[in-house]
């Protein structure tokens, strides 16, 4: 017992770690730890994963808002988009096959780390855009953030909204329908498609994340899967991880992040073909 409470503290730590840092709210490693390695029942781990999202906005968002990482206004503006999607993801639980979705989420998070392999094969610095779309003016979601690795302000303006609020909308969907975090998503919409900075990206995601993740925490309460024994060494290991990896996330190269973020991502994304596929 003691041994099994060590090591889902030390796997807190490091999902927290991971996920403040990039933005995917540690979700992933905390389920096969707890499926695999420790053969516990599926239903318990993925409860254990919406506390784990939970502990790690928690833990990463209150450094992200003091050093004035996030974006506020975009996370509040986006949130809404993904809300709707999650709603309208778990009605059509009930009445819709997932296969042909998993195959989908899939392929789009493939796409992600694609288009990340090509910055990164692109310039040597990451490039931030000033000119802003007329949306993103008018609500006032262009930001900046002192970031603490070059020394330096980055201002950066957002471009094509719709499309940010179209994938995140997406995300809700998979989040509701398929019962899984939308991290990557959440980063793919900012990173990818509206052009905010990595950092800038996957601290609003961690902030985001959070809250999506809370409201469909008192669902699983209530079905009986958010064990307490698990749970709570889980969310302690991971408030710590959280902490620390939300600081030194600013003071990680964006490209780098950008080298670990895609290997996770493809894995994320082979998770969802495999389950697809049957094979899970």
């Amino acid at each position: 017992m003691v041994t099994q409470t060590l090591i889902m503290l030390v796997t807190g730590v490091v999902a927290g770690a991971l996920g403040s840092i990039l933005g995917l709210g540690g979700g992933i490693i905390v389920t096969p730890v707890l499926t695999i390695f420790m053969g516990l029942d599926i239903k318990y781990a993925v409860g254990a994963s919406i506390i784990a999202v939970i502990a790690t906005s928690s833990g990463s968002a209150v450094a992200f808002l003091k050093d004035d990482v996030l974006n506020l206004r975009v996370a509040m503006f986006l949130e809404i988009f993904t809300t709707l999607g999650a709603l309208l993801g778990a009605i059509l639980s009930g009445f819709f096959h997932a296969t042909v979705l998993y195959f989908l989420f899939g392929a789009l998070l493939i796409f992600q780390a694609w288009n990340m392999w090509q910055k990164l094969r692109g310039s040597k610095t990451e490039t931030v855009l000033t000119q802003s779309d007329a949306l993103a003016e008018k609500l006032e979601l262009n930001g900046e953030y002192y970031d603490k690795q070059e020394g330096k302000t980055i201002q950066y303006g957002l471009e094509r909204v719709p499309g940010g609020a179209a994938v995140m909308f997406g995300a809700g969907i998979a989040s509701g329908l398929l019962g899984i975090g939308s991290g990557a998503f959440k980063v793919m919409a900012m990173d990818g498609v509206m052009k905010m900075p990595l950092k800038a990206s996957s601290a609003t995601s961690n902030l985001m994340m959070g809250v999506t993740a809370a409201a469909s925490a008192t669902v699983y309460f209530f079905n009986g899967m958010i064990n307490p024994v698990i749970a709570v060494p889980m969310a302690l290991g991971i408030l710590v991880g959280s902490t620390i990896g939300s600081h030194v996330m600013q003071y990680l190269p964006a490209r780098l992040i950008r080298k670990i973020f895609i290997p996770v991502v493809l894995i994320m994304a082979l998770q969802l073909i495999f389950k697809g596929m049957a094979v899970f």
